[in-house]
């Protein structure tokens, strides 16, 4: 899967393990890239149905985006890159057809 960033700032970070350490902890830092390699590796959103991480869509303020579990209560925040996203008819997201993200934010859900 095709892997975008929400700012080039925040790519950077995600892609030197040196500033993703300093940032988040050596813990942390090795989920997040765990994470951004299954990404990498899927070749649709549909294979996290079965990997780790609780892959699972929000809902209310933060519809349209997706998390996957890190450590404690850290979460990786993402979202299809397509415009507009792949809908089933029943209206919810196609994850057969999710084939490219944009990771958004880590993110403590209850801060």
């Amino acid at each position: 899967m095709k892997i975008r960033f929400s700012s080039e700032k925040f790519g950077k970070i995600c892609n030197r393990q040196e500033l993703l350490v300093r940032k988040h902890g050596t813990e942390r830092a090795k989920r997040i890239r765990r994470r951004l390699d299954d990404l990498d590796a899927a070749a649709s959103l549909e294979d996290f149905r079965f990997l780790p991480g609780r892959c699972h869509e929000l809902t209310g303020d933060l519809e349209g985006l997706l998390s996957l579990d890190l450590d404690g209560p850290y979460r990786l925040y993402f979202r299809p890159a397509h415009d507009p996203p792949p809908s089933k008819l029943d209206g919810g997201l196609d994850w057969s057809k999710v084939t490219e993200v944009v990771i958004e934010k880590v993110y403590d859900p209850h801060e």
